[in-house]
């Protein structure tokens, strides 16, 4: 199971026909600097049912899921976004 961080900073993209492109998000690290990260690629996930991912994060048909791809130190990781629309808030998992 990941590490699941509630209430990230997300930058996105809210476009006219009611999708959303997540394009930057930053954390807080140990010293309690934020450190800022450029999404370089993402897939959204869809699913009509409710389920519990492999983060362990509940999620339902109105959620969205983004699988995003990261530049951290030199190397590419995947991260997965989540957005809630009801609390308009953003979890990642790590």
């Amino acid at each position: 199971m990941s590490r699941v961080i509630d209430n990230v900073d997300v930058i996105c993209e809210h476009k006219a026909d009611g999708s959303v492109i997540p394009l930057r998000f930053r954390l807080l690290n140990e010293d309690g600097a934020y450190e800022a990260y450029t999404i370089k690629g993402y897939r959204q996930l869809y699913s009509k049912e409710t389920y519990r991912t492999p983060d362990g994060v509940y999620v339902c048909s109105k959620d969205r899921v983004f699988e995003c791809r990261v530049l951290i130190l030199d190397m590419y990781r995947t991260v997965r976004l989540y957005f809630d629309i009801d609390k308009v808030s953003w979890k990642i998992a790590i």
